[in-house]
């Protein structure tokens, strides 16, 4: 608990949701240990973008048999200014 107190932080939350348009080094997810970081994501308990693109979502399997969700990013490619 912060300071010392008796409740609980409240900032900790998935941040985006699938389809949305992120920034680098955006923040995901703070904080919530279901999420992992994917394809052009890092982080462990704080998730961030590492590159400008879209969120997808994705389920993997492990070993055993407990089921992951990743957080990705399908980089887009921007328009070089004129």
């Amino acid at each position: 608990m912060a300071g010392g107190k008796s409740t609980p932080k409240k900032d900790t939350a998935l941040k985006v949701s699938n389809g949305m348009l992120v920034k680098t080094g955006q923040i995901l997810v703070r904080g919530i240990p279901v999420y992992k970081a994917g394809i052009n994501a890092r982080g462990l308990a704080t998730i961030h973008a590492l590159c400008p693109g879209k969120i997808y979502f994705t389920k993997k399997k492990t070993s055993h048999g407990k089921i992951r969700t990743f957080i990705n990013i399908a980089p887009i490619h921007e328009k070089p200014a004129k």
